[in-house]
């Protein structure tokens, strides 16, 4: 009698050991991704949702993410918070800097992850929306709030493109605009001021020419830095500010390249040519050699995207401060124009935790998680959250104060036909050195567009 006690005592004791070892199970990996390491005191401290609470997220989720200039440190930090909050959740990543190849056999089989981060070579979203690979999380977006309680979309700098029918497929996690740099310290050694409007941009640029340097100087050989970073704000600006005109370019919408918004952006950038403000030299040059010799002072602004500082970080001249303006052709008074570019996160339509998957969504997409996105990657996530007394960068700060201001206007995400965006390459060239007017370039545009509708 005594022996059968003992072993039901033994048995009970086994059956709880093996109950913990259940509860306590480590996030699985792919690729070579490492497991996380223990959280420190950076780690983000968001508790377990409502939402998570009440769905008791269990099973198997599987996440899929690219790891290239941004790093995997968010990731790993994020992921660790979302096991910690659902215990019960076995946890997969599959990540790398050739996820994208790897992973796509599974794609094509209808075997995917259950989350994705598009991003890097061989992803592209168009694609897998047009091969039906997304699911359509359009009915998600409009009720789903994050673990904070806000309301996602109420909390985004830049909102999901709305495609075919005004569905959404993915959801902007990281945001970077384009707009012109300058250098403060050199602004302020001239007593130049930094423009809020184009007549405040001339002025500066005239006193900047006076000084024995071009203005503007800007990359000719990728030639879509000067489209992105002053002809599509001019553009939106001299639409009274409304970005739905580069979605109706987008679309290859006739007249869309012609009209008297079109020709007064046009105009703003001949106001340069003939004012000889801009750097003639810029022509020939590509993205690194204009980035550096505008960090040598051989011209006040350059057109970029908020990925320079990083990009340039081992040739930045000491005491040299990075200054951002989302946009210059606005006229005074007018709100601020931001031409983003971002990356997505979105649901595979044959998920197989499609719950885990909006639960994650709600989970990553915090003011907290913003924050530390800032701190770990130099770049933005796709939320209004206060850099102020983070260890962010001075410009992402300073380009975060113009996306949370109620007088910055952000436009639409908007992805020409590639055939017309080549056209569209040529011809801002062609305008900056003098080649072709205003006219020409929009007769170049719409002859481009109507070519690619019959396609």
């Amino acid at each position: 009698m005594m022996f059968k006690k003992r072993m039901f005592v033994y048995g009970m004791i086994l059956l709880l050991i093996l109950s913990l070892a259940a509860c306590g199970s480590k996030t699985d990996n792919q690729s070579g991704q490492s497991s996380p390491t223990p959280a420190s005191s950076n780690t983000p401290s968001s508790e377990p949702s409502t939402n998570a609470e009440k769905a008791g997220l269990t099973g198997e989720f599987e996440i899929q993410y690219f790891v290239g200039g941004y790093g995997d440190a968010w990731w790993l930090e994020v992921i660790e918070a979302f096991q910690k909050a659902n215990p019960e959740l076995k946890i997969k990543q599959s990540a790398g800097p050739k996820i994208n190849e790897q992973m796509k056999p599974r794609w094509i089989q209808g075997n995917p992850p259950d989350v994705v981060y598009i991003d890097g070579a061989g992803s592209n979203e168009r694609q897998m929306i047009d091969d039906g690979q997304l699911l359509d999380i359009t009915d998600f977006l409009s009720t789903a709030n994050n673990v904070d309680g806000e309301k996602l979309t109420d909390i985004l700098i830049a909102q999901p493109t709305a495609y075919e029918g005004g569905k959404s497929y993915t959801l902007p996690l990281v945001f970077g605009s384009w707009g012109l740099f300058y250098d403060k310290a050199l602004f302020r050694e001239n007593g130049w001021s930094a423009p809020s409007n184009w007549g405040e941009f001339i002025e500066t640029s005239e006193k900047i020419k006076a000084s024995g340097i071009p203005a503007l100087i800007h990359t000719g050989v990728y030639p879509y830095y000067i489209n992105g970073g002053l002809l599509d704000s001019a553009i939106v600006a001299a639409n009274g500010g409304d970005g739905s005109i580069l979605t109706r370019q987008a679309n290859l919408e006739e007249g869309s390249f012609s009209g008297e918004p079109v020709k007064k952006a046009l105009n703003q950038i001949i106001e340069l040519v003939d004012k000889q403000l801009i750097d003639k030299g810029s022509v020939s040059l590509n993205h690194t050699d204009s980035q550096a010799q505008w960090l040598q002072h051989k011209a006040g602004f350059i057109p970029n995207g908020l990925w320079l500082e990083n990009e340039m970080k081992k040739d930045i001249p000491s005491g040299f401060e990075f200054g951002f303006l989302p946009s210059v052709a606005q006229d005074v008074g007018q709100n601020n124009i931001v031409i983003p570019y971002t990356n997505t996160i979105a649901i595979a339509k044959d998920a197989k935790n499609p719950e885990a998957a909006k639960a994650f969504l709600e989970f990553a997409f915090t003011k907290e998680n913003a924050i530390r996105w800032a701190e770990l990657t130099g770049a933005l996530m796709n939320i209004k959250a206060d850099l102020s007394s983070s260890s962010a960068s001075e410009v992402v700060k300073d380009a975060m104060s113009f996306f949370n201001s109620n007088q910055t206007t952000v436009a639409p995400v908007a992805v020409l036909n590639a055939d017309v965006e080549k056209v569209k390459q040529d011809a801002i060239v062609a305008l900056t050195v003098g080649k072709i007017t205003p006219e020409e370039w929009m007769k170049r545009m719409e002859e481009a567009a109507a070519k690619a509708r019959k396609q």
